[in-house]
């Protein structure tokens, strides 16, 4: 009897279509967004279309659902196949998924009514929080639950950094969050001033550290190896990696307030620690990317290793740029303009959103009793259209924003600015259109994503993998 259990594929499922789905929805408002700074009149006057409440729609989107659907839906399935059991309470591992469904819909209505808190990937009212909340411990007794009844006694290292994202994510959302209610929609932070900006960044920063890194280290320690058909290059640079990760990042927040009433010493804390960073950030990546040795040629033709691949190398060139802009004299220069924005799309667009393609890409055949996608030529094509589209977007900023950083600090002789705020805003023009292409490119990668998921599961059928007996081998 033992031998015909079967892993709990019908929650990756769900998650993993509706990783696609959110992705769509919160890059197609991104590209919205990014149109309206060319051409504001897109804006047909209605307050809930107003840049300031779609942005924050975005964000959540891009991070909350395209994002965390896709965790949700790799950790489910990492945690069966590595712990060879089925997942811990099948009821409660469908509440998660509703449950952030609810989340999600619940944001997209909320935010552009204007109901906000005003604190950056925080921005969801209380009565949200508390869903969050509740879904999310669920999250954690089903993952953690699954470790514990596992047959085989080795804890992936994939597991490790999943379980330190589900953690931390936790802790952090109880200690931004914390908040006083005024009414059903409106609720007053517990922070004031300065000690909440800096609360607000530690979280910032750590939901960039923990929900966009650790989680997606997660998917990365399976998935490349599964798609490589190689071994982890070294496993004991992903347990250094791993626990040098967790220990340093949770310190880097203040970077993110260089030159504000934070105190001195707190901000030169913050870019001591991001500059720390950098070392188990790149022992992550030269770990994913030499897992590759000896198996390079496969990247000729296999777009899925592709999108593992150069994710890898968006990751890398990321958690360069992160320590680097945190050096005060260099964020006197980037501080406040688009180079921030570069610099957070490479990470979200290069490292988050090709790594999860990836592994949606991967995962879609198996849940479905395929083979592999209904077309290798649209995961081909994918890959380089979304690629161009990734380099247009970064290069544009990274000019937009070196240029206005220099702008802003030219002075004249007698003292007086150089540059209008207007005149800097100008020059910016082209660089706003050709971050509009980029993002159009990316975009339309994903409708063909779209189009090639959906031919794949109407050609096949949902399928539960059996789990090996006990005396099987261990490896998943």
């Amino acid at each position: 009897m033992e031998a015909q259990a079967t892993y709990n594929y019908k929650v990756v499922r769900q998650f993993a279509v509706m990783t696609v789905i959110w992705g769509i929805v919160g890059m197609l408002v991104g590209v919205i967004v990014a149109a309206m700074l060319v051409w504001p009149d897109l804006n047909p006057g209605l307050p809930w279309l107003t840049y300031g409440r779609l942005r924050p729609l975005h964000t959540n989107a891009v991070i909350f659902a395209f994002g965390g659907c896709g965790l949700f839906a790799t950790s489910y399935y990492c945690v069966q196949r590595t712990c060879q059991v089925r997942l811990f309470c099948d009821k409660l591992a469908a509440f998660t998924f509703w449950g952030w469904q609810l989340v999600i819909l619940l944001a997209a209505i909320t935010l552009p009514l204007g109901f906000t808190t005003g604190k950056e990937y925080a921005e969801l009212e209380w009565p949200i929080d508390i869903l969050i909340t509740i879904v999310w411990v669920s999250y954690a007794i089903v993952f953690f639950g699954t470790i514990i009844k596992r047959k085989v006694k080795h804890i992936y290292v994939a597991n490790w950094f999943f379980g330190g994202f589900i953690l931390t994510v936790a802790l952090l959302h109880l200690v931004n969050s914390a908040e006083l209610p005024v009414s059903m929609w409106k609720s007053y932070s517990f922070y004031s001033g300065a000690q909440d900006a800096m609360v607000q960044w530690w979280y910032g920063h750590n939901a960039v550290g923990f929900f966009l890194t650790a989680g997606f280290l997660g998917i990365m320690y399976y998935f490349v190896p599964k798609q490589a058909g190689r071994p982890v290059y070294s496993y004991r640079l992903s347990v250094v990696h791993f626990w040098a990760l967790i220990f340093t990042y949770m310190w880097a927040g203040p970077h993110h307030l260089h030159y504000t009433a934070l105190p001195d010493w707190t901000q030169s804390l913050g870019m001591v620690f991001s500059l720390i960073l950098l070392a188990p950030s790149w022992g992550g990546m030269i770990n994913g990317i030499m897992t590759l040795s000896g198996a390079w040629h496969k990247l000729r033709d296999d777009p899925i290793l592709k999108f593992l691949v150069v994710s890898l190398s968006f990751y890398g060139m990321s958690t360069f740029e992160g320590p680097m802009m945190s050096i005060k004299t260099v964020n006197a220069l980037s501080h406040y303009t688009e180079w921030t924005v570069g610099h957070v799309h490479s990470g979200a667009l290069g490292w988050v959103g090709f790594i999860t393609i990836g592994a949606i890409y991967y995962l879609i055949p198996r849940l479905f009793g395929r083979d592999e996608m209904y077309s290798k030529k649209l995961v081909e094509t994918h890959f380089w259209v979304a690629t161009i589209g990734i380099v247009l977007y970064i290069a544009s900023m990274w000019i937009a924003g070196v240029m206005e950083g220099l702008m802003w600090r030219a002075f004249n002789s007698d003292g007086t600015l150089t540059y209008t705020f207007v005149e800097a805003l100008k020059q910016k023009y082209p660089y706003y259109v050709m971050r509009v292409l980029g993002g159009a490119l990316y975009l339309s990668g994903m409708f063909l994503m779209i189009y090639n998921v959906f031919k794949t599961i109407s050609a096949g059928k949902a399928v539960d993998a059996t789990i090996p007996a006990a005396n099987a081998s261990h490896h998943a």
